[in-house]
């Protein structure tokens, strides 16, 4: 592990002049060109915009090792886009070229624009640009270029590290996975003659809640009220708590532990619903009223992974219809086995969910890392 003591001294009593990014770069925007997506020709080299590589195609308007630094279109202006390009790649127009003279090291220069705050070198309203005249009175440090290049030694090593720690979580995640479905489609797939088959209307009735008028949401509010675009994610509307409370006894409200179903959208996405106070979209967002008297809810949650929903019009369907809901066929096999199945399935579900929880943890740790030793090794003083 780098120690901040060895920082201290790699940067000690170290020279430090300050230039401008004009005076120590060559910008080679000479060349860039933007091509429209039905005209480009598809291939190997990159082509990159303002904030990623946009497409792949044949030929290319530079080679070598570059800092693109958005002129317009950053995503995000606090954090502005900068992008490292080596070899050949295609470059548009909304993207500065930047290259090194033989006193600044490409690689530090772009650690160091990473940290840097652009906005006061910004120009227009909407959309934001840093023009070419902006970019090169930018000032950076320029130390002596063995500091520069063990800067750029130890900001890899943990760029580096975040990419190992990344590809194998997104490996072992991918094992776990595949894991999961194995079992699941293996412990949920029955011969006809095996169990009791029925159909889910033989099980119970479908339901929704009552139709909600937009004009009765609101941007801010008590209840978080889901349509199928926020049905599992964050709301974006809400209802009154006097509403909910009218609607939740007069109307069909699902109980604790039910499973809420998309039936339009992304047909049979899945909620379990908490119990916490909610409202739904009617006929988008039903479940089966189920006293589970002959099928856990949990199990009804693992088989409708697997269900086929196109059931009445075949293939793909735009909108699951409650009598669709109703016809489909699932295996009953006895309560105890239903339980059996899913405390398997829900170990095999929370090593999952171990892993999708913890890699942008783990990531943003390791961000964290890396920002504090790039602010550590990058903030030099400014005479």
């Amino acid at each position: 592990m780098i120690k901040s003591n060895n920082i201290t001294e790699l940067l000690k009593g170290v020279e430090v002049e300050w230039k401008t990014l004009g005076e120590v770069a060559e910008i080679a925007n000479n060349t860039r060109k933007p091509v429209k997506a039905s005209l480009r020709i598809r291939g190997q080299i990159p082509y990159y915009g303002a904030n990623n590589i946009q497409d792949y195609v044949e030929g290319y308007t530079h080679n070598g090792e570059y800092v693109l630094i958005a002129e317009d279109g950053s995503a995000n202006l606090k954090n502005y886009s900068i992008q490292w390009a080596t070899g050949k790649f295609w470059a548009n127009n909304h993207v500065h070229i930047v290259q090194g003279k033989p006193e600044l090291d490409n690689r530090f220069l772009y650690h160091y624009l990473r940290n840097m705050n652009f906005i006061p070198y910004l120009t227009g309203g909407d959309r934001a640009k840093l023009t070419k005249s902006n970019l090169i009175e930018i000032t950076i440090p320029i130390p002596p270029l063995h500091v520069q290049t063990e800067i750029v030694r130890i900001l890899d090593t943990f760029t580096e590290l975040t990419a190992e720690l990344t590809a194998e979580l997104t490996a072992e995640l991918t094992t776990r996975k595949k894991q999961y479905n194995y079992y699941r489609d293996k412990l949920l797939t029955f011969k006809e003659d095996e169990v009791e088959w029925k159909t889910l209307g033989e099980i119970g009735e479908v339901k929704m809640c009552k139709r909600i008028l937009k004009e009765q949401t609101t941007e801010k509010g008590d209840i978080p009220f889901y349509k199928i675009g926020t049905f599992g994610k964050k709301p974006d509307a809400y209802i009154s708590r006097k509403l909910f409370e009218e609607y939740k006894n007069k109307y069909n409200y699902p109980k604790f532990g039910e499973i809420l179903i998309s039936a339009s959208g992304t047909i049979g996405r899945t909620v379990i619903f908490n119990g916490q106070d909610a409202y739904f979209q009617d006929s988008n967002i039903v479940w089966i009223e189920n006293d589970e008297s002959q099928v856990f809810n949990k199990y009804l949650y693992y088989f409708y992974q697997i269900a086929n929903w196109g059931i009445a019009e075949g293939g793909t369907i735009k909108r699951l219809y409650n009598n669709n809901l109703s016809k489909l066929k699932i295996p009953i096999p006895p309560l105890k086995e239903q339980a059996r199945i899913v405390e398997i399935l829900d170990k095999f579900d929370a090593l999952t969910n171990s892993i999708t929880e913890g890699l942008p943890r783990e990531i943003a740790l390791r961000q964290k890392q890396y920002e504090y030793y790039r602010n550590l090794l990058l903030d030099f003083p400014k005479e």
